[in-house]
């Protein structure tokens, strides 16, 4: 990972007035590439500091989240999978809420595009999505650009105390209701009608 940041680096300066649009062309490219986002936005601190390198990290972690965001509403059935693996991890009627996904996303090894999946699900629209996303990635983008080299170095009891710390800021963040189907509980004859229930 090191010979592969030194190269992101070089390639990056190489570009002189363009290396800030190199760089958020990194994080649109990082998916396809299998770079976790914390590497990106940590190379992004070390490059331009950490003012700018938040600012242009976090251009390019909503970028990315936009383009996941056309990806999903062209192609629904390629991220099906994507759709069953959140399902199995978290249970068909559990919804994530905005503020969960903020703590989340500061979690290096979650999935950046399963938390953008779990903001379309609860989002009204484009326009919301893109609101709600450029407030959860601001968070990621200032915390791993302007202070990445000093997590890295922290001990793992430190990282286990951190972990707990956003494990509990989780829980009493989480939705207060669980929604029910009705069809669940009784299958779905004739004329019944399509109700739910709230606990």
């Amino acid at each position: 990972m090191e010979a592969l940041g030194a190269n992101l680096i070089m390639y990056i300066e190489l570009g002189g007035l363009f290396a800030p649009i190199l760089f958020i062309c990194f994080h649109l490219l990082r998916p396809l590439l299998f770079i976790p986002v914390v590497f990106i936005c940590i190379l992004g601190g070390i490059m331009f500091g950490p003012i700018a390198g938040s600012f242009y990290s976090l251009i390019g972690i909503t970028l990315s989240s936009i383009l996941f965001y056309g990806i999903y509403c062209k192609l629904p059935n390629t991220l099906n999978r994507v759709s069953r693996i959140k399902q199995r991890l978290m249970g068909e009627n559990r919804e994530l809420t905005r503020s969960q996904i903020v703590i989340l996303r500061l979690v290096p090894f979650i999935h950046f595009h399963l938390l953008s999946l779990c903001l379309i699900e609860i989002s009204s629209g484009f326009r919301d999505y893109a609101k709600a996303s450029l407030l959860s990635n601001m968070p990621l983008a200032l915390v791993y650009t302007s202070i990445g080299g000093t997590i890295s170095s922290l001990s793992p009891l430190a990282v286990i105390l951190i972990m707990m710390l956003l494990l509990c800021l989780l829980y009493l963040l989480r939705k207060k209701e669980i929604i029910i189907r009705w069809q669940d509980f009784f299958p779905i004859t004739g004329n019944t009608k399509h109700t739910s229930m709230k606990l």
